[in-house]
C-alpha cells in the first residue's frame, strides 16, 4: 500500500510541476513563436481572437508573478551562471524549479521516514542540489572550453596566415569546432553582425567564459588591434603556452587523486552510514538525536569531518 501511494505522489507532483512550470515560463516563448510565424508567414492566417486574450492573459500573470519576486530581477549573478553553464532559462525559471525539488525530495524522504526531521533535510538537499548541479555543469563545460582552446587558436592562425580577416577566421571555427565553443563564436560572431565591435564581443565572450587562457589570447589581440604586429606569431606563442600549463594540470590532477578522494569519502561517507544505519534499526541510532550527549557528539563529529574536508582540499587544490 505503501508504494502505491508513493507511486501515486510521484507521478502526481510530476505532473503538475510540468503543468506550471510549462503554464507560467513556455507559455512566453510559445506566444512569441507564434507571433514571429504569424508577422513572417506569408500564408494569410488570423489568429483568433479568443485564443489571443487568453495568451495575453497568461502573460500578465506571468510577470504579475515574476513582479512579486524584486530579488530575482537584481540576480545578476545566477543569470550570468546560467549563461556560463549554457542554459537557456530565466532566473526565475530556475528559482522555481529550486523550489519545485525541495518540496518533492522534502516530501519523499518524509512518506519513506514518516520523520519531519527528513523533510527538511530533503527540502533543503532539493532546493541545494539544483544549485551544485549548475555549477558542476558550469566546471564542465569550461573545461572542455579550455582544452579546445589550443586547437581554436591553430584554426585562427592558419585562417589569418590563409589571408583570412579575424571575423572570417571565427567563422572558421564555428565550422570546424565542437561545443561548447561552436556555441560562444557563433555568438560572439551574432554580436559583430548585431552592430557590436569586435572588443564587446570578445569582453563578453570572457564574461561567458571566465578562463584564463581564454583571457590572455583576448588581451593579446586587443593588444595587436591597438599598437599592430603579426598577430599570428602572437598567437603560435599563446598555443604553446596554454599547451604546456594544460600539461601541468594533467600531471597535478593525477598526484592528487588520491587525496582528493580521501576528502570525498571523508565528507560522505558518515552522512551515508547514518542514513542507512537509521533505515535499518531506527531506535539504535535515535539515542544520538534525543540525548544531550548524543547531540554533542553529533556536533563535534560534523565539525571534524567538516575540518578535515576543508584541509584535505586546500592541500590538494594548486593553482597552476
Amino acid at each position: 500500500m505503501k508504494w502505491i501511494i508513493l507511486s501515486s505522489f510521484l507521478i502526481t507532483t510530476i505532473i503538475i510541476f510540468t503543468l506550471i512550470f510549462n503554464r507560467l515560463f513556455f507559455s512566453q516563448r510559445r506566444f512569441e513563436t507564434r507571433v514571429k510565424d504569424y508577422l513572417l508567414s506569408d500564408k494569410e492566417e488570423i489568429l483568433e481572437k479568443k485564443n489571443f486574450n487568453l495568451m495575453v492573459q497568461i502573460q500578465l500573470i506571468n510577470e504579475k508573478f515574476k513582479n512579486q519576486l524584486p530579488s530575482i530581477k537584481s540576480n545578476e549573478k545566477l543569470e550570468t551562471l546560467l549563461n556560463r553553464a549554457g542554459l537557456s532559462l530565466e532566473p526565475e525559471e530556475f528559482i522555481f524549479f529550486r523550489w519545485m525539488g525541495a518540496i518533492f525530495f522534502g516530501s519523499l524522504l518524509y512518506i519513506f521516514s514518516e520523520n519531519i526531521l527528513f523533510f527538511i533535510v530533503g527540502g533543503f538537499w532539493g532546493y541545494v542540489f539544483p544549485k551544485l548541479i549548475l555549477k558542476r555543469r558550469f566546471h564542465k563545460r569550461l573545461s572542455k572550453f579550455n582544452e579546445g582552446l589550443p586547437d581554436m587558436i591553430t584554426i585562427i592562425v592558419g585562417s589569418l596566415r590563409a589571408g583570412f580577416s579575424f571575423p572570417q577566421s571565427l567563422k572558421s571555427v564555428v565550422e570546424e569546432s565542437d561545443s561548447p565553443i561552436k556555441e560562444e563564436i557563433s555568438l560572439v560572431l551574432k554580436e559583430m553582425q548585431y552592430g557590436g565591435n569586435i572588443e564587446e564581443a570578445l569582453y563578453n565572450l570572457q564574461e561567458r567564459m571566465p578562463s584564463g587562457d581564454l583571457e590572455l589570447m583576448v588581451q593579446a589581440i586587443l593588444i595587436q588591434r591597438q599598437v599592430g604586429g603579426n598577430l599570428a606569431t602572437v598567437l603560435d606563442i599563446i598555443i604553446q603556452t596554454i599547451r604546456d600549463r594544460n600539461t601541468i594540470q594533467r600531471q597535478v590532477i593525477t598526484l592528487t587523486a588520491q587525496g582528493r578522494l580521501s576528502g570525498l569519502i571523508i565528507g560522505l561517507l558518515p552522512i551515508i552510514l547514518s542514513f542507512a544505519i537509521y533505515f535499518i534499526n531506527p531506535d539504535y541510532i535515535s539515542i544520538l538525536f534525543k540525548e544531550r550527549i548524543g547531540l554533542i557528539m553529533v556536533g563535534m563529529g560534523i565539525f571534524s569531518a567538516l575540518i578535515g574536508f576543508i584541509l584535505i582540499r586546500k592541500i590538494t587544490i594548486i593553482e597552476v
